[in-house]
């Protein structure tokens, strides 16, 4: 496959092997995209460099949103680097502890504006900094997740924080269309990831989604990778503002 043949991307959510953003930014590699890759800080540094090295990554730089500059750092090197960016995906979400496991009634004003800073305004940011980079239109990817339609038990607050961004999606697309920039999210079903651990009872999850989706089975990191390259790709010039379930079918049942 060479449908990425010549594009640059960027891939901010690496944790270690079994993130989604992994999945996805092996499929773009084989696509033929370069990759431009970040990770949060010195801890998880020696986790994502190996797969950076793999994935030949032109670009490997630490990225916090929530430190001031850092985000703003990696596109000043992408801009000098590569002069341009032709697709960005954000694949990174956060809510404290104590938010994530307890009641959304109960989540402080704090604990949830830091949910929604990580998990939807660094991806406003991101659309930002990326615009003037794809002068000629690109794709921007976000990761959802089926609890930001319903309730979804032990999800809580990250539900609320979901459906924010799925709407962001929606107006991003809009604002963002004339310059031929899409904006699209995949939303997988459970799988098993870093920050997946820390949804109570997400076991449960896991049971429920194979018993229930029609295929029967958990989705895997190469499903949701194919279907992030195909977004990112020009034969999905057609496609944005969409919530693209790739779940073996658990959206329409559950």
């Amino acid at each position: 496959m060479t449908m990425l043949s010549g594009k640059k991307g960027l891939i901010i959510g690496i944790a270690n092997e079994h993130s989604l953003a992994h999945g996805c930014a092996r499929h773009f590699r084989a696509a033929g995209a370069e990759l431009a890759i970040t990770y949060i800080n010195a801890k998880a540094e020696p986790y994502v460099r190996p797969l950076a090295e793999a994935l030949q990554s032109a670009i490997f730089m630490p990225c916090d949103v929530t430190v001031p500059g850092q985000l703003e750092a990696v596109y000043e090197r992408i801009a000098k680097h590569w002069g341009r960016l032709d697709f960005a995906q954000h694949s990174i979400a956060y809510a404290r502890k104590e938010d994530l496991q307890g009641r959304v009634t109960d989540c402080s004003a704090e604990g949830f504006s830091l949910a929604m800073e990580v998990s939807v305004q660094s991806f406003l940011r991101m659309a930002k900094l990326s615009e003037p980079l794809m002068t000629t239109g690109g794709c921007l990817l976000a990761m959802s997740y089926y609890g930001a339609e319903k309730a979804i038990a032990h999800y809580n607050v990250m539900g609320a924080v979901k459906a924010a961004l799925e709407a962001v999606v929606r107006y991003m697309a809009v604002e963002l269309g004339p310059a031929g920039i899409r904006v699209n999210a995949l939303s997988p079903g459970p799988v098993k990831t870093r920050a997946a651990s820390g949804i109570e009872h997400f076991d449960e999850l896991l049971e429920r989604a194979v018993r229930e989706a029609p295929e029967h089975r958990l989705v895997t990191l190469d499903d949701v990778g194919a279907y992030a390259a195909f977004l990112v790709s020009d034969a999905a010039k057609a496609i944005t503002g969409n919530i693209a379930y790739v779940d073996g079918g658990y959206h329409v049942v559950g």
